[in-house]
């Protein structure tokens, strides 16, 4: 079983961008395919660095998670350059 978390930072973001109705969709499409790298591709799951991953909601918008054994911690939403600052940010950890 896989546990989900969401920082206040995610939950902040996607409320501030008026996302809340299109990110539970997408939460539950990565939970169900997660650590199935076949259906990786088609769920849009990327790996960015060790344990960073993310999934687009949409052709621009992106959640970036972070997984553990049995957890994924969603700390991050945003476009390309938002996400790629904020991985700037975390060292790309």
């Amino acid at each position: 079983m896989i546990s989900v978390e969401l920082s206040k930072r995610f939950r902040k973001i996607v409320r501030e961008a008026g996302r809340e109705a299109e990110v539970p969709a997408a939460l539950k499409r990565v939970v169900k395919g997660f650590g199935n790298p076949h259906e990786h591709t088609g769920l849009s799951i990327r790996k960015l660095d060790k344990h960073v991953y993310q999934c687009r909601t949409s052709l621009d918008w992106r959640l970036v998670l972070l997984a553990e054994k049995g957890v994924l911690a969603f700390d991050f939403a945003g476009d390309h350059d938002e996400v790629r600052n904020y991985l700037r940010g975390k060292g790309g950890r």
